[in-house]
């Protein structure tokens, strides 16, 4: 395996602490995006609906909040994550 220090950091194995336009994205900043994302949907309202009456979450909520964890994941897992990851195009479509 090779190893190759550019500007004295180790980007691809130490997430979260590249420099990218003089801000380092932590991954917490993308998961509290994540979570905000999956709010706009009602997750809670339809976690505590399925609690009471047992009728489970809609496939379509489900799969949408798959969509977010994956983005979310891929975005984290970025050796140096963009500044602008709160914009729509790293997100998957709510209509």
């Amino acid at each position: 395996m090779r190893f190759a220090v550019v500007n004295e950091n180790r980007e691809w194995s130490e997430p979260g602490s590249a420099r990218n336009g003089g801000r380092a994205v932590h991954p917490l900043e993308i998961e509290a995006e994540a979570r905000r994302r999956k709010a706009c949907l009602g997750l809670d309202e339809w976690r505590l609906r399925e609690y009471v009456t047992g009728e489970p979450i809609p496939a379509r909520i489900h799969q949408m909040c798959q969509q977010i964890d994956l983005a979310a994941r891929a975005l984290s897992g970025m050796s140096s994550a963009p500044t602008d990851f709160r914009d729509d195009v790293y997100w998957p479509r709510s209509w």
